[in-house]
């Protein structure tokens, strides 16, 4: 018997020692703002973000992408990234969802 919880110890260790592996949110829309939020979690009219590690993610709306964009710029201030349906927004859509920003 004290050989075999010796074993479960030993076995159990490495579980134990191991750091939780931090995980980005994940989602059909993905935002990173330029400065993290400080909240966990926001809501745009009908749509729940979850923001974790400086990235806010979203499950899929009846909304079109262009205005999800502009939804979350209002909430947290200019994006550095934003993707829908793992499509990066160009240059030209990202600064015209930024300029929304509150």
């Amino acid at each position: 018997m004290l050989r075999y919880a010796a074993f479960v110890a030993a076995a159990l260790a490495p579980i134990a020692i191991a750091p939780a592996a931090a995980q980005a949110p994940t989602g059909y829309y993905v935002a990173t703002p330029a400065t993290a939020p400080e909240a966990a979690s926001l809501v745009t009219r009908t749509t729940v973000w979850k923001c974790a590690d400086g990235v806010c993610a979203a499950p899929k709306s009846d909304s079109r992408d262009a205005i999800m964009c502009e939804l979350v710029v209002k909430q947290v201030g200019s994006l550095s990234s934003f993707a829908a349906g793992g499509s990066a927004f160009d240059a030209d859509a990202l600064a015209k969802c930024n300029a929304r920003a509150k």
